[in-house]
């Protein structure tokens, strides 16, 4: 440990016996005849410790918060990897679910899409594989840093520990600055835009769809305000869930005061219906029937000559939040995990699944 300690990370051969005030580095005789010639504060290290104080322990802390925070980020973008292949997944049954509805001539703009697709995985992939590389290579120093303070905890060694502290300040700058810099920057899913008037400009269109990464901004194009507070609402209303009807209605599910409540095309009360526990999100299953999901349970509701209706209704085994309906299948989100079931309350199985997380 003592050799690795006093090697200099530059010139591996040579050992570290100076201390450049004006940089704050470990040098050896290399490094002071190749990079710091001109500085005026060069000092023996044997000479600096006697003016330097090492709280050994503060440094061993600091290590670990570091080593923490890469073993987090590490964590985190290898789940991201996981991500893009569960999305790239689902952007190329939606690619061939497109393709069996247009004829031969779509062949080649497939190849083109898939390329596309398979070009953004295999980048972002890169970006997170160098991550995970970098945060190990931090990782592995860090801890062979922290092990060389813990070993140094009983030593009287002024020189090692001037050497290690040096080092492992260092060490934590350059960890900190790539923490601070690099992981978020890469998004952790795939995102296709189809083209839906492909059927009709099918000879113009230059692939199935658009291959974009999940990153991207939205701008608000117009913002109105509407009062769907009624008289029988015993507290202020919290709208947890909204869900736009063919018929240019729209049902919002009012949390508060445990309503589902149908607002016509001018957005005001037309019906409302109470539900059983405080309702949190809605999905259309029909053109005039919809899913909401409270507590354990998931409701149907249907709008019958302008009144809402409550209709069947099935509990789960576990906490339900999000829901959405995609070709007779409803997807349910427990708040850690999301689930396909049917729509009879059936489970098909568990898609997804984050313990510490929370999937709404």
């Amino acid at each position: 440990m003592e050799d690795l300690l006093l090697k200099c990370d530059v010139h591996k051969d040579e050992k570290l016996k100076m201390f450049c005030q004006d940089h704050s580095q470990l040098c050896c005789t290399d490094c002071v005849l190749l990079n710091h010639r001109q500085c005026t504060k060069m000092t023996l290290i044997s000479e600096s410790v006697k003016t330097k104080s090492f709280d050994m322990q503060q440094v061993s802390s600091n290590l670990q918060t570091i080593v923490d925070k890469l073993h987090k980020v590490k964590s985190k973008q290898e789940g991201r990897i996981q991500s893009i292949e569960v999305s790239c997944r689902e952007k190329l049954h939606e690619i061939r679910d497109l393709k069996k509805k247009l004829n031969a001539t779509l062949d080649e703009l497939e190849n083109i899409t898939l390329k596309e697709l398979d070009e953004i995985r295999t980048s972002l992939q890169i970006c997170l594989k160098k991550d995970i590389d970098n945060c190990s290579r931090l990782k592995d120093d860090l801890q062979t840093l922290s092990e060389a303070v813990n070993s140094l905890c009983d030593k009287s060694r002024k020189d090692l520990e001037f050497i290690v502290s040096r080092k492992c300040l260092d060490k934590i700058q350059e960890s900190e600055s790539y923490l601070k810099e690099n992981p978020a920057k890469v998004p952790s899913s795939i995102i296709f835009r189809a083209n839906t008037d492909i059927e009709q400009y099918l000879s113009k269109q230059f692939g199935l769809g658009r291959i974009l990464e999940s990153m991207q901004s939205l701008t608000v194009t117009r913002k109105s305000e509407y009062i769907v507070k009624i008289q029988s609402d015993r507290v202020d209303l919290q709208i947890t869930g909204i869900c736009s009807l063919p018929s240019g209605q729209v049902i919002v599910a009012d949390f508060n005061n445990n309503k589902l409540k149908l607002l016509d095309q001018h957005y005001k009360v037309s019906s409302h219906c109470d539900v059983s526990y405080s309702p949190r999100s809605i999905c259309q299953i029909t053109s005039s029937e919809v899913a909401v999901t409270m507590d354990k349970d998931v409701q149907f509701i249907s709008v019958s000559n302008g009144k809402l209706v409550n209709g069947r209704k099935f509990s789960l085994q576990h906490n339900v939040n999000g829901i959405a309906h995609h070709r007779g299948a409803l997807y349910i989100t427990s708040g850690t995990a999301l689930y396909h079931y049917t729509l009879t309350g059936s489970l098909v199985k568990k898609l997804y699944e984050d313990a510490g997380g929370d999937v709404q």
